[in-house]
């Protein structure tokens, strides 16, 4: 029942070395590195989506701590003018790009990594959009010269990289769109082969692929109704404020997906939902990005909900999705931080507004140590590189941590150069560089 065998994740994107022109003044140079693997510790590594390669929220690059004192690393530059919104950013050579809310409409903003200077601002809504918690969410994606966003209105766009001049949007009310509650919509797409992976959660379309360089129509996933969805909790439909991953487990490509009704598994050659894992699920906010490792799916929700590990097995026709433990939320729950899979062993925050740091095996759910009550407070996000894990809590403070299952061995503790309302964007780190997000703010911090 919790025989659990680890894999290496499948590869999203596989791209050459490719050189753009320069933009403006501040020549803006982008350089497409292969995104799977890093030739030699040397050279640096970007970080082209949500959660960077394979969406595992791990860097490759090594050599970036040997520097970093009890004030943290040193503060390269500090932009200005990314508008309000909690989305991360996506880094490729020396372009640094995320959304945010300017002048009166929601924007793809994009940044010179060299210096900090603004490039150019792309509007991608009409208006602000009005929800909860006012701002962006999504972490563009960036494949080849081009750049993928979701609005928080829900609208996906493709945009050009150099410039920012569109290519091409559809409105999620193509399908229906809805969301589980009012915050907006949150997910960072997916592209993957041909494909814009997305989820208007509609009962038209809860999950659509769409070619991506026009933006027509491939397939859209309809779970409400199908033989998959009968049954479990009675839980909201519409999406939720995930973002999809790829599995191959029960050897059958899939997007796994949560949103309002579950953890769900869609066929990726034609959009056919496979199977539903509705316990995950509640009914106020479902979040965390999915860890897809082999056969094997973790899932966590906030909210006093919980998490589970599940195989995927062939079945006649399809996948089916085995619960192998459930975890109480008194025992693990993620509610929005996200969680980071390490040599078998998770790393997350656990409780609902608290995000104590906390470390579990993955094939058991026995926790190792934790939760911690750490420095700082509220949620906790975090990002692994060079053998450590990177927290970042609700209230901006920093804690560099050995990466190790045997306890919360704390390198480093700092407070960013700034802090705003709540420290919820995701760090990221690429190029030798740390990146923190602050509202109309982005901190650079130099790693090399």
């Amino acid at each position: 029942m919790n025989r659990y065998q680890s894999s290496r994740p499948n590869s999203i994107h596989s791209r050459g070395i490719r050189r753009l022109n320069a933009i403006g003044c501040w020549s803006l140079l982008l350089t497409v590195i292969t995104t799977t693997s890093v030739a030699t510790s040397a050279l640096a590594e970007n970080w082209l989506q949500w959660r960077g390669a394979d969406r595992a929220n791990r860097s490759g690059e090594t050599g970036l701590f040997q520097t970093w004192g009890d004030d943290g690393p040193p503060l390269e530059w500090m932009a200005e003018g990314l508008g309000g919104g909690y989305a991360s950013v996506s880094v490729i050579g020396r372009g640094v790009f995320t959304t945010g809310n300017v002048d009166g409409k929601q924007s793809v903003v994009a940044i010179n990594s060299d210096t900090g200077k603004v490039v150019w601002k792309q509007p991608i809504t009409g208006n602000e959009p009005d929800h909860g918690y006012g701002g962006s969410r999504c972490t563009p994606t960036i494949d080849g010269d081009r750049l993928y966003a979701v609005s928080s209105d829900g609208r996906v766009v493709c945009l050009n990289i150099r410039d920012g001049s569109p290519k091409w949007s559809r409105d999620f009310k193509d399908w229906n769109g809805k969301m589980m509650s009012g915050w907006g919509f949150s997910e960072s797409p997916l592209v993957d082969g041909d494909a814009v992976i997305c989820t208007p959660g509609g009962d038209r379309g809860v999950v659509v692929a769409l070619n991506k360089m026009t933006g027509e129509e491939l397939w859209a996933a309809v779970l409400n109704g199908t033989a998959v969805d009968q049954g479990g909790p009675d839980l909201k439909q519409g999406a939720g404020y995930a973002s999809p991953v790829i599995s191959n487990g029960g050897g059958v490509k899939q997007y796994i997906q949560l949103v309002g009704r579950g953890l769900i598994g869609i066929r990726a050659t034609d959009g056919e939902v496979l199977w539903r894992y509705a316990r995950v699920g509640n009914t106020t906010a479902n979040i965390p990005t999915a860890i897809v490792d082999g056969d094997y799916v973790f899932t966590s929700t906030g909210y006093n909900t919980g998490s589970a590990l599940l195989k995927l097995t062939s079945t006649q026709g399809g996948v089916s999705a085995e619960e192998v433990y459930w975890l109480e939320g008194r025992e693990l729950q993620n509610k929005h931080g996200g969680m980071t899979l390490v040599d078998g062993y998770i790393y997350c925050g656990h409780g609902n507004g608290d995000g104590k740091p906390i470390c579990i095996e993955m094939k058991t759910g026995e926790a190792a140590w934790g939760p911690v009550r750490a420095e700082g407070s509220g949620e906790t996000s975090l990002i692994y590189a060079d053998g450590h894990i990177l927290y970042r809590r609700q209230d901006g403070t920093l804690i560099l941590t050995e990466a190790t299952p045997k306890e919360f061995k704390v390198v480093s503790v700092f407070k960013p150069a700034f802090q705003e309302r709540e420290s919820w964007a995701h760090p990221v780190i690429a190029n030798g560089k740390l990146y923190l997000r602050e509202q109309d703010k982005l901190m650079c911090y130099q790693l090399k």
